[in-house]
């Protein structure tokens, strides 16, 4: 599927965006595995998500969806083994189903294998491994750390102490989901912290967790209790839209009920010193996470640097910030992003290389980028390729609305996996 889009006059209007994906991919897991009826309120019924509530109702958990909100009833920690087909447990796309859902397989008693599409069996999977396997699940992989995944889980996993060269959300969760199965106090360090709603849900869940800064301690539980759930708007797809409404001349946006977790609101903190000019109000908290109203215009900016420190804060974001980087006056340089060439795609090639197409000067880096910005300069509509990524698609539909002529998109469908709906969205909101 292909999409044609074109230059826009402004961006105007107060809009709700999809849940929070990570939050809804945990909330599933700890309510699968939990003793109780949890809610889910306001979940994110996208394609990952999807991948992760098939998975836990393939392994027993009943589970219903009632207007817009997922009913769970969960059996405990022990799961019951899945039966569908040779490959028990298929993730499509989804690296958070995957590396999480395996922490939780560690500590079961059967055998269960992981299988995705192409895409995700080319993303590595030996940084679970890795963990997973010295606390003594059985895992291989005939692909050298690629899917399928045979995970032969162990009932009484060993507690280790991992220190992570990498700050990534999902090992994280995955080591500690792990740690509830585990015979003593796993601990597990990062050099930066991490997204961090594994962590405060955990909490919520009643499991016993302790936080020192950059170090997080869990101790095996005994059960984990039900509880409701309520996810907020995401972030990473409000940060499709700030884009728009600050490189759009006479933008004026509200986003309504966005999650601003301090793990993840890297984004907002790089455009503050860039001049933007965005309004957080109706600040509150909502299920253990920090939630407000954000009202963006468009405004000029100057360049700035992001380094290793402020990556894992706004990983997810990286694309979409070096279109916003493309209209700034000077020059930007991102390091210590490396990640981003594991991810759906290689996104540092897929990012230099599309914006090139449209005009633009960037320059691709090992680990980032180099963006000459020139303040208000319009890009020139051509073909660009997805490469079947939903982030990088919402960038360059975002890029579109900015360049001469026509743009078309291919593969503009891989939006579904964490925003369904959004070339509809993103219409409504165009002048």
């Amino acid at each position: 599927m292909h999409i044609k889009l074109r230059k826009i006059n402004s961006i105007s209007g107060v809009i709700e965006v999809p849940a929070d994906k990570s939050i809804t991919h945990r909330a599933v897991m700890l309510a699968s595995i939990a003793v109780g009826d949890s809610v889910v309120e306001n979940y994110l019924p996208s394609d990952d998500c999807n991948r992760t509530i098939d998975a836990f109702c393939q392994m027993g958990v009943d589970m219903k969806i009632d207007q817009g909100n997922l009913y769970i009833k969960g059996g405990g920690l022990n799961l019951i083994k899945p039966q569908v087909g040779r490959y028990n447990i298929y993730a499509g796309n989804s690296g958070t189903t995957t590396r999480l859902i395996s922490g939780i397989l560690a500590g079961q008693d059967f055998e269960t294998v992981i299988t995705g599409d192409d895409s995700l069996s080319r993303r590595p999977m030996q940084r679970i491994i890795r963990p997973l396997s010295k606390m003594g699940a059985r895992i291989s992989s005939s692909s050298g750390g690629l899917l399928p995944l045979v995970i032969n889980g162990n009932p009484n996993l060993r507690a280790i102490n991992y220190n992570n060269d990498e700050s990534t959300g999902q090992v994280k969760s995955a080591v500690m989901f792990a740690g509830l199965y585990a015979d003593g106090a796993t601990v597990y360090s990062e050099p930066v912290k991490s997204r961090d709603h594994g962590e405060r849900m955990l909490k919520a869940f009643g499991a016993d967790i302790k936080i020192d800064r950059n170090s997080i301690t869990i101790y095996p539980a005994e059960r984990l209790i039900a509880q409701d759930t309520v996810v907020p708007g995401d972030i990473s797809s409000a940060a499709f839209f700030i884009a728009a409404a600050l490189i759009v001349p006479g933008s004026n946006l509200t986003i309504k009920n966005v999650g601003i977790n301090p793990t993840r609101n890297g984004l907002l903190e790089v455009l503050e010193k860039m001049g933007a000019d965005i309004t957080l109000t109706n600040i509150r908290e909502v299920s253990q996470e920090p939630v407000c109203d954000i009202t963006v215009k468009y405004s000029k900016l100057k360049a700035v640097n992001i380094d290793a420190v402020l990556v894992p804060r706004m990983v997810d974001e990286i694309p979409v910030f070096v279109l916003i980087a493309t209209q700034a006056q000077g020059v930007t340089k991102i390091s210590g992003a490396k990640e981003l060439r594991v991810k759906e795609s290689d996104r540092i090639a897929a990012i230099a290389s599309q914006f090139t197409k449209l005009g633009a000067q960037v320059e691709a880096l090992e680990d980032g980028f180099i963006v000459n910005g020139t303040e208000g300069v319009n890009f020139t509509g051509t073909m660009l390729d997805s490469f079947e990524d939903h982030r990088i698609a919402m960038t360059l539909a975002v890029a579109s609305l900015i360049a001469e002529g026509e743009t078309t998109i291919k593969d503009s469908h891989c939006v579904n996996i964490s925003f369904p709906g959004f070339y509809e969205a993103l219409r409504d909101v165009c002048r």
